[in-house]
C-alpha cells in the first residue's frame, strides 16, 4: 500500500477517485524510487572501485611510440626503453630528469628513480649518437625522396647552470644572452623543409666561422653526401669559409653583408633601381652577388635604427661615454668625436645608412636562377625553427649536467626528440589532422586506459577511455 486516495459512496465518486488516482500515479513516476535500482547499484561499485592507479596516460606510447619506431629508433627492452622514453617524454613531458623520472610513473606505471636515469645516461656514449645520426638522415633522405641535395647550417648557443669553465663548457659570445654563463656551440646540419641529418658541438668560445667546415665534411664523409649545396647566413660568411667550400668542391648560397662589401661593389649596388620581387645581380669576386629589395623588411630595418638611435641618444646624454666607444660595432659607429673630449652622434651618417633599408644580399656559385637561389636562402628560417622549438618546446636547455658525457647524451636524446616532432608534424599535414603539433602534443598527453579486474573471472582488462573528436583525429596517423 503505497497511498490511500479515498473511499466512494457512488459511481460519480468513484470515477472521480479513479481520475485523482492515475494523477498521482502520473506525478510518483517522476520521483525517485525508494529502492536503488540493480544496474545502477553495478555502476556505483564499479566507480567506487575506480582509483588513479586503475587510471594511465597512453597516448604518447600509443601515437609517439607508433612514430618513433616508424623512423627506425632502437628499442631495448632489457632497460625498459629508457631511450625511447627519455625521447618521448621530452616531447610530452619536458624538464628536468627529476621530471622524467615522474614521466616513467605517469605514462607507464612503473617506478623509476633519477639515479637510474642518470646511469644510463652514463652508458649512453658517442656511438649512440652516431647510431642515432644515422638513422635519422636515413628517415629525411627517405622523405626527401631519396637524396639530400641542398642542407642547411646553422649555429646557437647552449649555457650552463655554473660559474666554473672547463676545457668544454667555456665563457663565449651568447645567442642566449648569458655573456658570464659557460657554454658550448651547437652547429646543426638539416635538409629541406628542417628535416634534421646531424649536429656537431664546439667549445663554447669557438668562432662562428670555424664550425661550417668540420661538420660539412664529418656528415659528408659519414654520409656520403655527394657534395650537396650548402645554405647559411652572413654570419658563417668569412673569406676563409669561402675558400674552404670552393676548394672542396661545394655549391653555396650565403647571405652577404652588403655594407660591409668594398666601395666599388657597394656604389655598383647602389647604382640599381631594384624593385619588389626583381632580384638583381652582379659578378662578384666570389661568384654572383644577387640583391633584393623588400618594402616590409625597409620599414622593418628603419625601425630597427631608429630604436638603436634613441638607446644611443641615451648614452650620450649620460656622459658616460669615451674614445673607447667609437668603433664599428653595432650603432656606436653614429659616434663621433667632437673636440678633445665631447662625444655626439654623426645624424648625417645615421640618415646615409638608410639607402640600405630593405636591400638584402646573396653571394653564390651556384648556377641556378636569381629566384631561386632566394628562394633556397628563405628556408633558412627552417633551421631557426629547430632551434627555437629545441629550446622552447623541447626544453633543450637549460643544462644542469656537469659532465661531458651526460651532456652529449642529454643533446643525442634531445636531437632524437626533434626528429621525432617533424615526424609527428609531417604525418599531421599528410593525414589533414587540423591541429599545430604543440595542439596535438595536448591532445596526446590527455589519451588514457583504465585498467579493471572482472569480478567472476579475476581476469584483469584494459579499455581506452572515450577519445574526444581531436583524439580521434589523432589515431589517424597510425592506421
Amino acid at each position: 500500500m503505497i497511498k490511500t486516495v479515498g473511499c466512494a459512496k457512488t459511481k460519480r465518486e468513484e470515477e472521480l477517485l479513479f481520475m485523482l488516482a492515475h494523477s498521482e500515479i502520473e506525478r510518483m513516476r517522476h520521483m525517485d524510487s525508494l529502492f536503488i535500482d540493480h544496474d545502477d547499484a553495478v555502476v556505483e561499485n564499479f566507480v567506487d572501485s575506480i582509483g588513479n592507479d586503475n587510471l594511465q596516460i597512453v597516448g604518447s606510447e600509443l601515437i609517439l611510440g607508433h612514430l618513433y619506431r616508424s623512423i627506425g629508433y632502437p628499442e631495448e627492452a632489457q632497460d625498459h626503453n629508457f631511450f625511447k622514453h627519455l625521447v618521448l617524454s621530452r616531447l610530452v613531458y619536458p624538464g628536468s630528469k627529476l621530471k622524467t623520472a615522474e614521466y616513467f610513473k605517469r605514462h607507464l606505471n612503473i617506478d623509476v628513480s633519477v639515479y637510474s636515469v642518470y646511469r644510463y645516461l652514463d652508458q649512453l656514449h658517442r656511438r649512440q649518437k652516431q647510431a642515432i645520426e644515422q638513422i635519422t638522415f636515413e628517415h629525411t633522405r627517405k622523405i626527401l625522396g631519396g637524396s639530400v641535395g641542398v642542407v642547411f647550417y646553422d649555429m646557437t648557443t647552449l649555457y650552463f647552470e655554473a660559474s666554473q669553465e672547463d676545457d668544454y663548457k667555456i665563457i663565449g659570445y651568447s645567442k642566449d644572452g648569458k655573456p658570464h654563463k659557460p657554454q658550448i656551440i651547437i652547429g646543426m646540419l638539416v635538409g629541406g623543409g628542417g628535416y634534421p641529418i646531424g649536429y656537431e658541438v664546439f667549445e663554447g668560445n669557438t668562432a662562428e666561422t670555424k664550425t661550417l667546415i668540420p661538420v660539412l665534411e664529418t656528415f659528408q664523409r659519414r654520409f656520403n653526401l655527394q657534395s650537396p649545396i650548402v645554405v647559411a647566413d652572413a654570419a658563417l660568411l668569412s673569406q676563409k669559409n669561402i675558400d674552404a667550400l670552393s676548394q672542396a668542391g661545394y655549391q653555396y648560397i650565403l647571405g652577404a653583408r652588403l655594407k660591409s662589401e668594398s666601395h666599388g661593389i657597394k656604389s655598383k649596388v647602389l647604382s640599381f633601381d631594384i624593385q619588389e620581387n626583381l632580384p638583381v645581380q652582379m659578378q662578384h669576386p666570389n661568384g654572383r652577388l644577387i640583391i633584393t629589395y623588400s618594402s616590409k623588411r625597409a620599414r622593418k630595418d628603419r625601425q630597427n635604427r631608429d630604436k638603436g638611435l634613441r638607446r644611443l641618444e641615451k648614452r650620450v646624454e649620460s656622459g658616460k661615454l669615451s674614445k673607447q666607444h667609437i668603433n664599428n660595432r653595432g650603432y656606436n659607429k653614429y659616434l663621433k668625436l667632437v673636440g678633445d673630449i665631447d662625444i655626439c652622434i654623426d645624424y648625417d651618417k645615421y640618415e646615409a645608412d638608410g639607402v640600405w633599408d630593405g636591400l638584402k644580399g646573396y653571394l653564390t656559385n651556384t648556377k641556378m636562377d636569381k629566384k631561386r637561389v632566394v628562394a633556397h636562402y628563405q628556408n633558412l628560417w627552417h633551421i631557426e625553427k629547430a632551434f627555437r622549438i629545441s629550446k622552447t618546446d623541447l626544453r633543450i636547455r637549460p643544462v644542469y649536467h656537469r659532465l661531458r658525457h651526460r651532456i652529449e647524451a642529454h643533446l643525442c636524446i634531445c636531437f632524437a626528440a626533434y626528429a621525432l616532432y617533424k615526424e609527428l608534424e609531417r604525418m599531421l599535414t599528410k593525414c589533414k589532422v587540423n591541429l599545430s603539433v604543440e595542439k596535438a602534443l595536448e591532445q596526446i598527453n590527455e589519451i588514457q586506459q583504465i585498467t579493471y579486474t572482472l569480478p567472476k573471472s579475476g581476469r584483469q582488462k584494459t579499455k581506452l577511455l572515450k577519445l574526444n573528436q581531436h583524439q580521434q583525429k589523432l589515431l589517424k596517423i597510425i592506421e
